[in-house]
């Protein structure tokens, strides 16, 4: 079997939610083993962006925020989203001056990845940033709990290894980072 052709059929899809940041539809279907079920999707409006910056020490900023749908606080890098047809790198560009105040003179794309492909089809696109210069944040009114904290990279990658870290995003982006890193 082709692994590029869709075995499922889609018999009719329901919008049942729409904010302007996701919609969830319902999709009545035919599953690859011809059973009839219903599969739910979450569109995301938005590419999930994010961004690890790294100084000439070898140093790092996590954002650290309480997160509504977790109901905890949660350590991550600067991210933010970025409306389908918005340059990616602009909205990375964005993104680290408004959660840290930090300017980049290099970003390098190391990551596009789907954070969640069983429910959403949210995309995530991740920049190395480097070449820094620090300046002053400019948090947006929903941000206004969030912590900046700047520790070398080498202790957040701790972060991410003992679970004290488990945003996809970061998760994912910090490993790649700590492998491009030893590589160079």
């Amino acid at each position: 079997m082709n692994s590029k052709n869709n075995p499922w059929t889609t018999l009719k899809s329901t919008l049942k939610y729409d904010n302007p940041w996701i919609e969830v539809v319902e999709h009545d279907v035919i599953n690859p083993g011809g059973g009839k079920g219903i599969y739910g999707k979450v569109h995301f409006k938005n590419q999930a962006i994010g961004v690890i910056p790294i100084d000439d020490e070898g140093n790092t900023w996590l954002v650290g925020q309480y997160r509504y749908t977790l109901d905890q606080f949660s350590w991550e890098m600067p991210e933010g989203g970025a409306p389908y047809g918005e340059d990616a790198l602009e909205t990375a560009k964005r993104e680290l001056k408004e959660e840290t105040g930090l300017t980049a003179t290099s970003f390098e794309p190391i990551l596009t990845m789907h954070n969640s492909n069983s429910v959403t089809d949210e995309i995530a696109h991740i920049f190395l940033a480097t070449g820094l210069t620090q300046g002053e944040a400019e948090l947006e009114e929903s941000e206004s709990d969030m912590v900046i904290k700047k520790l070398p990279f080498s202790e957040a990658l701790d972060m991410v290894m003992k679970g004290e870290i488990t945003d996809s995003m970061t998760v994912a982006g910090f490993l790649k980072a700590s492998i491009i890193m030893k590589i160079k």
